[in-house]
Formats: structure tokens, C-alpha cells, sequence
């Protein structure tokens, strides 16, 4: 699977711990927190950026605020839309 992929569904996955942190759902959270640490796992470090490496090795601590994990979902969904879309263009 391509990277583009992976941090989008990563991304999309951090989003529903988020939700699922907030409306008090730890089982929904704990769920995508799983999926999320196994996407992490998939993508191709040596071909992103440092501070996505960076954020990439502190996923778990993020996983465990809401408003944390959506914000490195929103890095991640932003990184992949602006890396991979300008180097299909």
C-alpha cells in the first residue's frame, strides 16, 4: 500500500479515537487506537518528513487526549493531501 493511503487511513483512525474519547466511548476508541498503531506500522518512514517521523513515534501518547489525536489527524490528512498531490501533479 502506498504511503498516500496509509496516513489517510491513519489519519481518518486517529479522527474516530478522537470521537470516540470524546463522546465517552473507550470501546470504539480502543478499537481505532489498535487499527491506528497497526497503520503506523505500514507506512514507509524513510520517504516522509522528520516532524511526521516525529509525531509517527509519539502516537501512542496522542491517542490517550481527544484533542490531540485530532489534531495529528489533521496533520496527516493535510501532509498527505499536500506531499503526494503536488508529486502527482
Amino acid at each position: 500500500m502506498n504511503n498516500q493511503v496509509v496516513l489517510e487511513s491513519l489519519a481518518s483512525d486517529l479522527r474516530r479515537v478522537a470521537l470516540g474519547l470524546q463522546r465517552g466511548s473507550t470501546t470504539m476508541a480502543n478499537r481505532f487506537a489498535q487499527e491506528a498503531l497497526r497503520r503506523r506500522n505500514e507506512v514507509e518512514i524513510s520517504s516522509v518528513d522528520e516532524y511526521i517521523k516525529k509525531l509517527l513515534r509519539q502516537l501512542d501518547k496522542a491517542m490517550e487526549d481527544p484533542e490531540d489525536a485530532l489534531m495529528y489527524s489533521t496533520i496527516l490528512q493535510n501532509y498527505a493531501l499536500h506531499r503526494y498531490q503536488s508529486a502527482s501533479s
